[in-house]
Protein backbone atom coordinates (compact mmCIF):
# COMPACT_ATOMS: atom_id res chain seq x y z
CA UNK A 1 0.00 0.00 0.00
CA UNK A 2 2.81 2.40 0.85
CA UNK A 3 4.44 1.60 -2.47
CA UNK A 4 1.23 2.42 -4.34
CA UNK A 5 0.99 5.73 -2.49
CA UNK A 6 4.51 6.75 -3.52
CA UNK A 7 3.77 5.73 -7.11
CA UNK A 8 0.67 7.92 -7.06
CA UNK A 9 2.64 10.84 -5.58
CA UNK A 10 5.40 10.50 -8.18
CA UNK A 11 2.85 10.27 -10.99
CA UNK A 12 1.05 13.39 -9.72
CA UNK A 13 4.28 15.39 -9.59
CA UNK A 14 5.21 14.30 -13.13
CA UNK A 15 1.73 15.19 -14.36
CA UNK A 16 1.98 18.59 -12.64
CA UNK A 17 5.21 19.52 -14.38
CA UNK A 18 3.97 18.20 -17.73
CA UNK A 19 0.75 20.22 -17.45
CA UNK A 20 2.69 23.38 -16.55
CA UNK A 21 4.93 23.00 -19.59
CA UNK A 22 1.88 23.06 -21.86
CA UNK A 23 0.80 26.49 -20.54
CA UNK A 24 1.34 29.17 -23.15
CA UNK A 25 2.52 32.40 -21.54
CA UNK A 26 3.52 34.05 -24.83
CA UNK A 27 0.25 34.87 -26.64
CA UNK A 28 0.52 36.67 -29.97
CA UNK A 29 -1.89 38.76 -32.03
CA UNK A 30 -1.79 39.86 -35.62
CA UNK A 31 0.20 43.07 -35.90
CA UNK A 32 -0.38 45.81 -38.45
CA UNK A 33 2.81 47.11 -40.01
CA UNK A 34 3.45 50.81 -39.42
CA UNK A 35 3.81 52.69 -42.76
CA UNK A 36 7.28 54.00 -43.56
CA UNK A 37 6.07 57.57 -44.21
CA UNK A 38 3.09 59.88 -43.93
CA UNK A 39 1.07 60.53 -47.08
CA UNK A 40 1.81 64.22 -47.23
CA UNK A 41 4.23 66.78 -48.59
CA UNK A 42 5.46 67.69 -45.11
CA UNK A 43 9.17 67.92 -44.48
CA UNK A 44 10.41 64.70 -42.89
CA UNK A 45 14.05 65.46 -42.19
CA UNK A 46 13.54 66.08 -38.47
CA UNK A 47 10.65 65.46 -36.10
CA UNK A 48 9.32 68.65 -34.48
CA UNK A 49 8.21 66.70 -31.40
CA UNK A 50 11.76 67.13 -30.09
CA UNK A 51 11.19 70.88 -29.90
CA UNK A 52 10.58 72.12 -26.36
CA UNK A 53 7.14 73.69 -26.01
CA UNK A 54 8.60 76.98 -24.73
CA UNK A 55 10.48 77.37 -28.00
CA UNK A 56 7.28 76.65 -29.90
CA UNK A 57 5.53 79.84 -28.80
CA UNK A 58 6.52 83.46 -29.30
CA UNK A 59 4.16 84.77 -26.63
CA UNK A 60 5.51 85.43 -23.13
CA UNK A 61 1.96 85.74 -21.74
CA UNK A 62 1.01 82.28 -22.99
CA UNK A 63 4.25 80.76 -21.67
CA UNK A 64 3.55 82.27 -18.25
CA UNK A 65 0.00 80.89 -18.26
CA UNK A 66 1.20 77.38 -19.17
CA UNK A 67 3.85 77.49 -16.43
CA UNK A 68 1.10 78.29 -13.93
CA UNK A 69 -0.94 75.36 -15.21
CA UNK A 70 1.98 72.94 -14.91
CA UNK A 71 2.45 74.02 -11.31
CA UNK A 72 -1.20 73.92 -10.20
CA UNK A 73 -3.32 71.79 -12.56
CA UNK A 74 -5.38 69.31 -10.53
CA UNK A 75 -5.29 66.44 -13.06
CA UNK A 76 -1.51 66.68 -13.22
CA UNK A 77 -1.26 66.59 -9.43
CA UNK A 78 -3.43 63.45 -9.42
CA UNK A 79 -1.18 61.86 -12.06
CA UNK A 80 1.89 62.63 -9.94
CA UNK A 81 0.27 60.95 -6.93
CA UNK A 82 -0.46 57.88 -9.06
CA UNK A 83 3.23 57.91 -9.91
CA UNK A 84 4.04 57.84 -6.20
CA UNK A 85 1.65 54.92 -5.67
CA UNK A 86 3.37 52.88 -8.39
CA UNK A 87 6.75 53.78 -6.89
CA UNK A 88 5.62 52.37 -3.55
CA UNK A 89 4.48 49.26 -5.44
CA UNK A 90 8.06 48.69 -6.58
CA UNK A 91 9.32 49.03 -2.99
CA UNK A 92 6.67 46.56 -1.83
CA UNK A 93 7.65 43.91 -4.39
CA UNK A 94 11.32 44.33 -3.56
CA UNK A 95 10.45 43.78 0.08
CA UNK A 96 8.54 40.61 -0.83
CA UNK A 97 11.78 39.04 -2.08
CA UNK A 98 13.54 39.49 1.27
CA UNK A 99 12.99 37.52 4.50
CA UNK A 100 10.37 38.98 6.80
CA UNK A 101 11.89 39.27 10.30
CA UNK A 102 9.64 40.12 13.23
CA UNK A 103 10.27 40.69 16.92
CA UNK A 104 7.79 38.66 18.91
CA UNK A 105 6.77 38.55 22.54
CA UNK A 106 4.01 36.20 23.54
CA UNK A 107 2.53 34.69 26.63
CA UNK A 108 -0.16 32.12 27.25
CA UNK A 109 -1.27 29.10 29.19
CA UNK A 110 -1.99 25.56 28.05
CA UNK A 111 -3.68 22.57 29.62
CA UNK A 112 -3.43 19.14 28.05
CA UNK A 113 -6.03 16.47 28.70
CA UNK A 114 -4.76 13.71 31.02
CA UNK A 115 -5.77 11.05 28.53
CA UNK A 116 -3.52 12.41 25.79
CA UNK A 117 0.08 11.74 24.97
CA UNK A 118 1.19 15.16 26.23
CA UNK A 119 -0.98 15.05 29.34
CA UNK A 120 0.06 11.53 30.33
CA UNK A 121 3.73 12.38 29.84
CA UNK A 122 3.59 15.65 31.76
CA UNK A 123 2.23 14.15 35.00
CA UNK A 124 5.27 11.87 35.18
CA UNK A 125 7.87 14.45 34.15
CA UNK A 126 9.82 16.86 36.38
CA UNK A 127 10.05 20.31 34.89
CA UNK A 128 12.61 21.27 37.56
CA UNK A 129 14.16 18.96 40.14
CA UNK A 130 11.38 17.84 42.43
CA UNK A 131 8.62 19.74 40.55
CA UNK A 132 6.22 17.93 38.21
CA UNK A 133 5.04 19.74 35.08
CA UNK A 134 1.96 21.71 36.18
CA UNK A 135 -1.38 20.85 34.65
CA UNK A 136 -1.90 24.50 33.70
CA UNK A 137 1.37 25.17 31.90
CA UNK A 138 2.35 28.81 31.26
CA UNK A 139 4.32 29.52 28.11
CA UNK A 140 6.28 32.76 27.45
CA UNK A 141 8.47 33.64 24.50
CA UNK A 142 10.71 36.60 23.62
CA UNK A 143 12.68 36.54 20.37
CA UNK A 144 12.68 36.82 16.62
CA UNK A 145 10.70 34.99 13.98
CA UNK A 146 11.09 35.07 10.21
CA UNK A 147 9.42 33.78 7.09
CA UNK A 148 11.07 33.70 3.67
CA UNK A 149 9.63 32.61 0.37
CA UNK A 150 12.48 31.32 -1.79
CA UNK A 151 11.90 32.49 -5.35
CA UNK A 152 12.71 29.17 -7.06
CA UNK A 153 11.06 29.83 -10.43
CA UNK A 154 11.10 33.62 -10.55
CA UNK A 155 7.53 34.36 -9.46
CA UNK A 156 8.55 37.15 -7.09
CA UNK A 157 11.15 38.41 -9.54
CA UNK A 158 8.51 38.72 -12.27
CA UNK A 159 6.14 40.45 -9.88
CA UNK A 160 8.90 42.97 -9.10
CA UNK A 161 9.52 43.51 -12.83
CA UNK A 162 5.80 44.03 -13.31
CA UNK A 163 5.77 46.67 -10.57
CA UNK A 164 8.75 48.43 -12.17
CA UNK A 165 6.97 48.43 -15.54
CA UNK A 166 3.87 49.89 -13.89
CA UNK A 167 6.03 52.61 -12.36
CA UNK A 168 7.55 53.42 -15.75
CA UNK A 169 4.08 53.48 -17.33
CA UNK A 170 2.97 55.95 -14.63
CA UNK A 171 5.87 58.23 -15.57
CA UNK A 172 4.76 58.15 -19.20
CA UNK A 173 1.15 58.66 -18.11
CA UNK A 174 2.19 61.81 -16.25
CA UNK A 175 4.14 62.96 -19.32
CA UNK A 176 1.03 62.49 -21.46
CA UNK A 177 -1.02 64.55 -18.99
CA UNK A 178 1.58 67.33 -19.33
CA UNK A 179 1.42 67.06 -23.13
CA UNK A 180 -2.37 67.36 -23.14
CA UNK A 181 -2.33 70.16 -20.57
CA UNK A 182 0.07 72.31 -22.61
CA UNK A 183 -2.06 71.68 -25.69
CA UNK A 184 -5.40 72.37 -23.96
CA UNK A 185 -4.21 75.64 -22.40
CA UNK A 186 -2.72 76.88 -25.69
CA UNK A 187 -5.86 75.96 -27.66
CA UNK A 188 -8.13 77.70 -25.14
CA UNK A 189 -5.82 80.73 -25.23
CA UNK A 190 -6.08 81.01 -29.03
CA UNK A 191 -9.83 80.50 -28.84
CA UNK A 192 -9.91 83.47 -26.47
CA UNK A 193 -7.75 85.62 -28.77
CA UNK A 194 -10.00 84.78 -31.72
CA UNK A 195 -13.07 85.80 -29.72
CA UNK A 196 -11.38 89.11 -28.85
CA UNK A 197 -10.79 89.70 -32.54
CA UNK A 198 -14.37 88.78 -33.42
CA UNK A 199 -15.70 91.15 -30.77
CA UNK A 200 -13.55 93.93 -32.17
CA UNK A 201 -14.78 93.28 -35.72
CA UNK A 202 -18.43 93.25 -34.66
CA UNK A 203 -17.97 96.40 -32.56
CA UNK A 204 -16.42 98.28 -35.50
CA UNK A 205 -19.16 97.04 -37.78
CA UNK A 206 -21.74 98.28 -35.26
CA UNK A 207 -20.10 101.70 -35.32
CA UNK A 208 -20.39 101.73 -39.11
CA UNK A 209 -24.01 100.67 -38.79
CA UNK A 210 -24.72 103.59 -36.46
CA UNK A 211 -23.15 106.04 -38.90
CA UNK A 212 -25.17 104.58 -41.76
CA UNK A 213 -28.34 104.69 -39.64
CA UNK A 214 -27.80 108.38 -38.92
CA UNK A 215 -27.36 109.05 -42.65
CA UNK A 216 -30.58 107.17 -43.44
CA UNK A 217 -32.47 109.16 -40.82
CA UNK A 218 -31.24 112.43 -42.31
CA UNK A 219 -32.19 111.26 -45.81
CA UNK A 220 -35.63 110.30 -44.54
CA UNK A 221 -36.12 113.79 -43.14
CA UNK A 222 -35.07 115.19 -46.53
CA UNK A 223 -37.48 112.86 -48.32
CA UNK A 224 -34.71 110.91 -50.02
CA UNK A 225 -35.37 107.70 -48.06
CA UNK A 226 -38.18 106.00 -46.20
CA UNK A 227 -39.07 104.36 -42.90
CA UNK A 228 -38.35 100.87 -44.28
CA UNK A 229 -34.68 101.76 -44.79
CA UNK A 230 -34.48 103.10 -41.24
CA UNK A 231 -35.98 99.90 -39.83
CA UNK A 232 -33.61 97.73 -41.91
CA UNK A 233 -30.52 99.52 -40.60
CA UNK A 234 -31.92 99.53 -37.04
CA UNK A 235 -32.57 95.77 -37.21
CA UNK A 236 -29.07 95.14 -38.52
CA UNK A 237 -27.60 97.18 -35.67
CA UNK A 238 -29.64 95.25 -33.10
CA UNK A 239 -28.45 91.98 -34.64
CA UNK A 240 -24.83 93.11 -34.24
CA UNK A 241 -25.46 94.05 -30.62
CA UNK A 242 -26.86 90.60 -29.88
CA UNK A 243 -23.77 89.06 -31.53
CA UNK A 244 -21.60 91.18 -29.24
CA UNK A 245 -23.33 89.73 -26.18
CA UNK A 246 -22.89 86.18 -27.45
CA UNK A 247 -19.17 86.77 -28.02
CA UNK A 248 -18.78 88.28 -24.54
CA UNK A 249 -20.48 85.21 -23.07
CA UNK A 250 -18.06 82.91 -24.94
CA UNK A 251 -15.12 84.99 -23.72
CA UNK A 252 -16.37 84.60 -20.15
CA UNK A 253 -16.61 80.81 -20.57
CA UNK A 254 -13.14 80.42 -22.10
CA UNK A 255 -11.54 82.56 -19.40
CA UNK A 256 -13.12 80.29 -16.80
CA UNK A 257 -11.96 77.20 -18.71
CA UNK A 258 -8.37 78.42 -18.70
CA UNK A 259 -8.59 79.26 -15.00
CA UNK A 260 -9.87 75.75 -14.33
CA UNK A 261 -6.91 74.27 -16.24
CA UNK A 262 -4.64 76.49 -14.13
CA UNK A 263 -6.22 75.11 -10.95
CA UNK A 264 -7.49 78.47 -9.73
CA UNK A 265 -10.73 80.35 -9.28
CA UNK A 266 -11.95 82.68 -12.09
CA UNK A 267 -9.95 85.81 -12.77
CA UNK A 268 -8.89 87.93 -15.73
CA UNK A 269 -6.64 86.26 -18.30
CA UNK A 270 -3.90 88.61 -19.46
CA UNK A 271 -3.59 88.54 -23.25
CA UNK A 272 -3.16 90.58 -26.43
CA UNK A 273 -5.49 89.77 -29.30
CA UNK A 274 -2.78 90.60 -31.86
CA UNK A 275 -0.87 87.54 -30.63
CA UNK A 276 -3.27 85.41 -32.67
CA UNK A 277 -1.34 86.45 -35.79
CA UNK A 278 2.13 86.06 -34.26
CA UNK A 279 4.42 83.65 -36.02
CA UNK A 280 4.65 81.26 -33.12
CA UNK A 281 6.58 78.52 -34.87
CA UNK A 282 8.27 77.53 -38.05
CA UNK A 283 6.72 74.91 -40.28
CA UNK A 284 6.45 71.76 -38.19
CA UNK A 285 8.02 68.66 -39.69
CA UNK A 286 6.44 65.27 -39.09
CA UNK A 287 9.50 63.04 -39.38
CA UNK A 288 8.79 59.36 -40.03
CA UNK A 289 5.98 57.29 -38.42
CA UNK A 290 8.40 55.02 -36.55
CA UNK A 291 9.46 58.01 -34.42
CA UNK A 292 6.02 58.05 -32.87
CA UNK A 293 7.03 54.98 -30.85
CA UNK A 294 9.73 57.01 -29.10
CA UNK A 295 8.09 60.45 -28.95
CA UNK A 296 4.47 59.71 -28.00
CA UNK A 297 4.18 59.36 -24.22
CA UNK A 298 0.84 57.52 -24.52
CA UNK A 299 2.38 54.87 -26.80
CA UNK A 300 5.29 54.38 -24.42
CA UNK A 301 2.79 54.13 -21.56
CA UNK A 302 0.95 51.32 -23.38
CA UNK A 303 4.29 49.64 -24.08
CA UNK A 304 5.19 49.62 -20.37
CA UNK A 305 1.73 48.34 -19.46
CA UNK A 306 2.19 45.54 -22.00
CA UNK A 307 5.54 44.63 -20.42
CA UNK A 308 3.87 44.58 -17.00
CA UNK A 309 1.21 42.13 -18.19
CA UNK A 310 3.92 39.83 -19.62
CA UNK A 311 5.64 39.66 -16.23
CA UNK A 312 2.29 39.10 -14.49
CA UNK A 313 1.59 36.18 -16.82
CA UNK A 314 5.00 34.65 -16.11
CA UNK A 315 4.37 35.01 -12.36
CA UNK A 316 0.93 33.41 -12.75
CA UNK A 317 2.49 30.45 -14.54
CA UNK A 318 5.05 30.01 -11.76
CA UNK A 319 2.18 29.55 -9.28
CA UNK A 320 1.58 26.08 -10.78
CA UNK A 321 5.03 24.91 -9.65
CA UNK A 322 6.23 23.97 -6.14
CA UNK A 323 6.64 26.79 -3.66
CA UNK A 324 9.39 26.79 -1.00
CA UNK A 325 8.81 28.74 2.21
CA UNK A 326 11.30 28.72 5.10
CA UNK A 327 10.10 29.72 8.55
CA UNK A 328 12.46 30.11 11.51
CA UNK A 329 12.66 31.60 14.94
CA UNK A 330 15.12 32.12 17.78
CA UNK A 331 14.61 33.48 21.28
CA UNK A 332 14.00 32.64 24.91
CA UNK A 333 11.08 30.47 26.04
CA UNK A 334 10.08 29.36 29.56
CA UNK A 335 7.09 28.61 31.78
CA UNK A 336 8.31 31.02 34.48
CA UNK A 337 9.58 34.60 34.07
CA UNK A 338 12.43 33.81 36.43
CA UNK A 339 13.81 31.27 33.94
CA UNK A 340 13.03 33.19 30.75
CA UNK A 341 16.50 34.54 30.00
CA UNK A 342 18.59 31.64 31.29
CA UNK A 343 21.00 30.48 28.60
CA UNK A 344 21.28 27.94 27.18
CA UNK A 345 18.44 26.29 29.13
CA UNK A 346 15.71 28.67 27.91
CA UNK A 347 17.17 29.23 24.44
CA UNK A 348 14.73 28.03 21.76
CA UNK A 349 15.00 27.99 17.99
CA UNK A 350 13.38 26.34 15.00
CA UNK A 351 13.82 26.19 11.24
CA UNK A 352 11.24 24.63 8.92
CA UNK A 353 11.18 24.39 5.17
CA UNK A 354 7.87 23.76 3.39
CA UNK A 355 7.82 22.71 -0.26
CA UNK A 356 4.23 22.74 -1.47
CA UNK A 357 2.64 22.34 -4.88
CA UNK A 358 -1.02 22.25 -5.97
CA UNK A 359 -2.05 18.79 -7.18
CA UNK A 360 -5.82 18.40 -7.12
CA UNK A 361 -7.78 21.65 -6.96
CA UNK A 362 -5.96 24.15 -9.17
CA UNK A 363 -9.00 26.00 -10.46
CA UNK A 364 -8.13 29.24 -8.70
CA UNK A 365 -4.56 29.21 -10.06
CA UNK A 366 -5.80 28.33 -13.55
CA UNK A 367 -8.35 31.16 -13.39
CA UNK A 368 -5.64 33.60 -12.32
CA UNK A 369 -3.43 32.42 -15.19
CA UNK A 370 -6.28 32.82 -17.69
CA UNK A 371 -7.04 36.28 -16.35
CA UNK A 372 -3.38 37.31 -16.68
CA UNK A 373 -3.26 35.95 -20.23
CA UNK A 374 -6.38 37.87 -21.26
CA UNK A 375 -4.99 41.05 -19.69
CA UNK A 376 -1.84 40.65 -21.76
CA UNK A 377 -3.83 40.18 -24.98
CA UNK A 378 -5.89 43.29 -24.14
CA UNK A 379 -2.67 45.23 -23.52
CA UNK A 380 -1.31 44.07 -26.89
CA UNK A 381 -4.44 45.31 -28.66
CA UNK A 382 -4.34 48.61 -26.75
CA UNK A 383 -0.72 49.07 -27.78
CA UNK A 384 -1.59 48.46 -31.43
CA UNK A 385 -4.59 50.77 -31.10
CA UNK A 386 -2.47 53.60 -29.67
CA UNK A 387 -0.04 53.33 -32.61
CA UNK A 388 -2.86 53.34 -35.17
CA UNK A 389 -4.53 56.28 -33.45
CA UNK A 390 -1.30 58.29 -33.37
CA UNK A 391 -0.60 57.71 -37.06
CA UNK A 392 -4.11 58.75 -38.12
CA UNK A 393 -4.00 61.84 -35.88
CA UNK A 394 -0.78 63.05 -37.51
CA UNK A 395 -2.12 62.34 -40.98
CA UNK A 396 -5.36 64.24 -40.31
CA UNK A 397 -3.59 67.29 -38.88
CA UNK A 398 -1.12 67.43 -41.76
CA UNK A 399 -4.00 67.38 -44.22
CA UNK A 400 -5.92 70.03 -42.25
CA UNK A 401 -2.93 72.37 -42.13
CA UNK A 402 -2.35 72.04 -45.86
CA UNK A 403 -6.01 72.84 -46.59
CA UNK A 404 -6.15 75.76 -44.17
CA UNK A 405 -3.11 77.39 -45.75
CA UNK A 406 -5.01 77.56 -49.05
CA UNK A 407 -8.22 78.68 -47.34
CA UNK A 408 -6.41 81.53 -45.56
CA UNK A 409 -5.02 82.79 -48.85
CA UNK A 410 -8.49 82.89 -50.44
CA UNK A 411 -10.11 84.40 -47.33
CA UNK A 412 -7.53 87.17 -47.05
CA UNK A 413 -8.18 88.22 -50.64
CA UNK A 414 -11.94 88.01 -50.05
CA UNK A 415 -11.73 90.24 -46.96
CA UNK A 416 -9.72 92.89 -48.82
CA UNK A 417 -12.18 92.94 -51.73
CA UNK A 418 -15.26 93.15 -49.49
CA UNK A 419 -13.75 95.93 -47.38
CA UNK A 420 -13.25 97.96 -50.54
CA UNK A 421 -16.82 97.04 -51.51
CA UNK A 422 -18.17 98.55 -48.29
CA UNK A 423 -16.39 101.85 -48.90
CA UNK A 424 -17.59 101.90 -52.49
CA UNK A 425 -21.21 101.13 -51.58
CA UNK A 426 -21.28 103.88 -48.95
CA UNK A 427 -19.89 106.46 -51.40
CA UNK A 428 -22.33 105.41 -54.11
CA UNK A 429 -25.21 105.51 -51.62
CA UNK A 430 -24.35 109.09 -50.65
CA UNK A 431 -24.72 110.15 -54.27
CA UNK A 432 -27.84 108.10 -54.88
CA UNK A 433 -26.17 105.58 -57.15
CA UNK A 434 -26.65 102.61 -54.79
CA UNK A 435 -29.58 101.49 -52.65
CA UNK A 436 -29.51 101.11 -48.89
CA UNK A 437 -29.96 97.33 -49.37
CA UNK A 438 -26.68 97.22 -51.28
CA UNK A 439 -24.97 99.02 -48.41
CA UNK A 440 -26.46 96.60 -45.86
CA UNK A 441 -25.54 93.63 -47.99
CA UNK A 442 -21.91 94.77 -48.47
CA UNK A 443 -21.46 95.53 -44.75
CA UNK A 444 -22.90 92.19 -43.69
CA UNK A 445 -20.77 90.26 -46.19
CA UNK A 446 -17.64 92.14 -45.18
CA UNK A 447 -18.18 91.43 -41.49
CA UNK A 448 -18.94 87.76 -42.18
CA UNK A 449 -15.79 87.32 -44.28
CA UNK A 450 -13.64 88.95 -41.57
CA UNK A 451 -15.12 86.62 -38.93
CA UNK A 452 -14.47 83.63 -41.18
CA UNK A 453 -10.86 84.73 -41.68
CA UNK A 454 -10.36 84.92 -37.92
CA UNK A 455 -11.86 81.45 -37.56
CA UNK A 456 -9.57 80.15 -40.29
CA UNK A 457 -6.49 81.69 -38.64
CA UNK A 458 -7.51 80.23 -35.31
CA UNK A 459 -8.05 76.78 -36.82
CA UNK A 460 -4.61 76.97 -38.42
CA UNK A 461 -2.98 77.78 -35.09
CA UNK A 462 -4.91 75.02 -33.33
CA UNK A 463 -4.10 72.50 -36.09
CA UNK A 464 -0.40 73.26 -35.69
CA UNK A 465 -0.76 72.73 -31.93
CA UNK A 466 -2.60 69.45 -32.46
CA UNK A 467 0.06 68.29 -34.91
CA UNK A 468 2.76 69.10 -32.37
CA UNK A 469 0.91 67.07 -29.72
CA UNK A 470 0.12 64.17 -32.07
CA UNK A 471 3.83 63.94 -32.95
CA UNK A 472 4.55 63.53 -29.26
CA UNK A 473 5.67 67.05 -28.35
CA UNK A 474 4.75 69.12 -25.32
CA UNK A 475 5.95 67.07 -22.35
CA UNK A 476 9.70 67.59 -22.77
Amino acid sequence: MNLNFYKFLLLSIISLFFACKTLNNQPVIKKAELPKSFNSNAVTSENSAKLNWKKLFNDSLLISIIDTGLANNIDLQIALQRLQISKYGVKFQRGEMLPKVMFNTSGGIRKFGLYTMDGAGNIATEITPGQIVPIDLPDMFVGFQSIWEIDILGKLKNQKKSAISNYLSSIEGANWVVCNLVNDIAISYYELLALDYELDIITKNSDNQREALEIIKVQKEAGKSNELAVKQFSAQLLNNQSLEQEIKQEIFKYENKINFLLGRFPQKINRKKDDLFLKTYENLSSGVPSELLQNRADIREMEKILASTKFNLAAAKASFYPNLIITSGIGFQAFNPAFLFLSPASLAYNAIGNLTAPLINRNAIAANFGNAKSNQIIAMYNYQKSILNAYIEVLNHLNTIESLQKINTFKTEEVDILKDGVLTSVELFKYGRATYLEVLFSQKNSMQSQLELIQSKKRQQISMLNLYKSLGGGWQ
